[in-house]
Order: structure tokens, then sequence, then C-alpha cells
């Protein structure tokens, strides 16, 4: 049974998140979390055609790839980057948008917030002349 989600579909999860940059990654449509990216097409030529590649740790990757290998895998280019591919033809919608909160919260754990007001550089600028 194909499912058959496109990037549109990933595009529209990750957009009702929040700090997400609808962006490219290697020539390739990505959303980034505050400038790092977390979700985006595969662009690797060893990748299939319609892969997702999408971050997360290697513990979750690796049960992924063991419970579905028909929608979850890997090639070596892939193997030391924190990440799975995902076959979008395959993967349920249910499944995708947890993949997707998943890597956002992943990825948006390491990078650090934009700080409002009491950081270094805004106090260098002072409004009251």
């Amino acid at each position: 049974m194909a499912h058959s989600s496109s990037f549109k579909t990933v595009e529209s999860i990750g957009r009702a998140l929040p700090d997400v940059e609808v962006t490219t990654a290697w020539g390739q449509p990505a959303l980034k979390v505050r400038g790092k990216m977390f979700v985006c097409i595969a662009s690797h030529k060893s990748a299939e055609p319609n892969t997702l590649a999408v971050m997360m740790d290697f513990a979750d990757r690796d049960a992924l790839i063991e419970d579905d290998p028909g929608t979850y895998y890997l090639k070596e280019h892939y193997l030391n980057y924190p990440c799975v591919l995902v076959r979008l033809s395959r993967v349920r919608a249910d499944a995708l948008r947890d993949l997707i909160t998943g890597a956002h919260r992943f990825v948006g754990a390491k990078v650090p917030r934009k700080s409002v007001g009491g950081s270094h550089r805004g106090a260098a600028r002072r409004p009251n002349r």
C-alpha cells in the first residue's frame, strides 16, 4: 500500500513547528530550525529518488531500520551522520509527522536560542541617546 508523501507534506508539518525555515540544503528542499538542517530531500547519488534524510540519534535510526527496512534505510555515505533515509512513497502520514517533530526536537535542542535582551551583543547597542 503506497502512501506517497511529498516534500509539500513535509513542509506543511514543519511550518507548524517553532523557529522553522523552509529552505534548501545541498540544492534540495530542506527544513531548518534556527539555521540547522533537520529534514531534507537526500541529495547524495547513493540515495534513492524521493528519499527524505531525517536527523535523529543513532539508536533510534537503527531501531527504525530494523523494524521496517522497506521504509527506512541507509547508504554508506550517511553511516556516520545521525540521520535515517526515509522512502517518502512508503512512510505512513502519522510516522512522517513523528519523524519530523522528533528531528526538530533532536536538532533544535542542540542549537542555542537567540537571546532577547540580555546578550553580550545587545549590551553594545544602547538606544537611549
